[in-house]
């Protein structure tokens, strides 16, 4: 008898991408070669690794995205299905699977350059899959596929009743007729900086980004600041949450595994406050370990580490 999948918790609504890593020792110049000392192969994108990071936390998740009649294309898809992911709404269209190519240097920093491939034609009709799966709770949102289609499926989710995440990554300008539709906007450093118009260097100038990005329509916005932490403002204030101290060897994935483990949490019941201190308990381990899917850590893994400090009031 076939199993039919369980009703998702979670749609991830997003990219799929095939990892290209290089280890170099730094970045190269402009016209400069330097010799890199490894390579490997990793599936990654930030909507299948937002999926992957969720699945690991214990969600039941749903990935609707597009990849190509490639290997890469199959192998995208199989991991996902490794992991408990519902691949059924995974489009196969002839354009090639989309790729990133990265460059990790030993100070742990990376550097991406994405060609979107079948991401590309992900379309407003392929948003209408959502509508088949409405009886999920929440629905997760990037940039790397056309804003035609993340407008639809935020349309669609937010008229059902359910919760939005958008993480607008890469950045780029947001429509007006998305914002209504977000509940939680979840932005990094050089996000908040583009979104809300501001320089945003330090726990205080994130502060002041947070609360003009509410003001735009999401009930929570998050700005995620690395080894300086979390800034969250709500309707109770905002709050800044200290980052775990760990040696970080590679930071691939790692925004994408504290919002995965986010909306795990979040959909699990939890509050915003465990949410994000979930979050910043997985993606502390994520930077202890190379890769993107390869490096996000399974629920159970997090008790290894210690519990992130109440957060302070700002």
């Amino acid at each position: 008898m076939t199993r039919l999948p369980s009703i998702p918790e979670v749609v991830v609504f997003g990219s799929l991408n095939m990892d290209l890593v290089v280890r170099v020792p730094r970045a190269p110049d402009a016209g400069e070669t330097l010799q890199a000392y490894g390579f490997t192969t990793n599936p990654g994108g930030k909507g299948a690794n937002q999926a992957v990071a969720c699945a690991r936390q214990g969600a039941r998740v749903c990935m609707v995205g597009c990849v190509g009649r490639d290997d890469f294309g199959a192998a995208l898809r199989a991991t996902l299905a490794a992991d408990g992911i519902d691949v059924r709404h995974i489009g196969t269209v002839g354009e090639a699977s989309g790729i990133a190519v990265i460059m990790v240097d030993d100070a742990a920093q990376n550097r991406i350059a994405v060609i979107p491939g079948a991401n590309a034609l992900l379309g407003p009709h392929d948003a209408d899959a959502v509508l088949e799966l409405t009886t999920a709770r929440l629905l997760l949102l990037q940039c790397e596929v056309p804003m035609a289609a993340i407008v639809r499926a935020a349309a669609i989710v937010h008229e059902s009743g359910g919760n939005v995440v958008l993480n607008p990554a890469p950045v780029c300008p947001l429509p007006d007729a998305l914002w209504p539709f977000v509940d939680v906007l979840v932005v990094n450093e050089t996000e908040a900086a583009t979104l809300a118009s501001m320089t945003v260097n330090d726990v205080g100038s994130a502060h002041e980004a947070a609360l003009a990005l509410r003001m735009r329509g999401p009930a929570i916005a998050i700005v995620t600041l690395g080894s300086d932490g979390v800034i969250v403002a709500d309707q109770q204030g905002c709050r800044h949450f200290a980052a775990l101290r760990v040696q970080a060897i590679d930071t691939t994935a790692a925004g994408d595994t504290f919002i995965g483990a986010l909306c795990a949490a979040y959909v699990a019941g939890e509050s915003i406050d465990p949410a994000v201190a979930r979050g910043i308990q997985a993606a502390a381990l994520c930077v202890t370990r190379p890769g993107a899917q390869i490096s996000i850590p399974k629920r159970e893994e997090l008790a290894e580490l210690p519990q992130v400090g109440a957060p302070t009031l700002l």
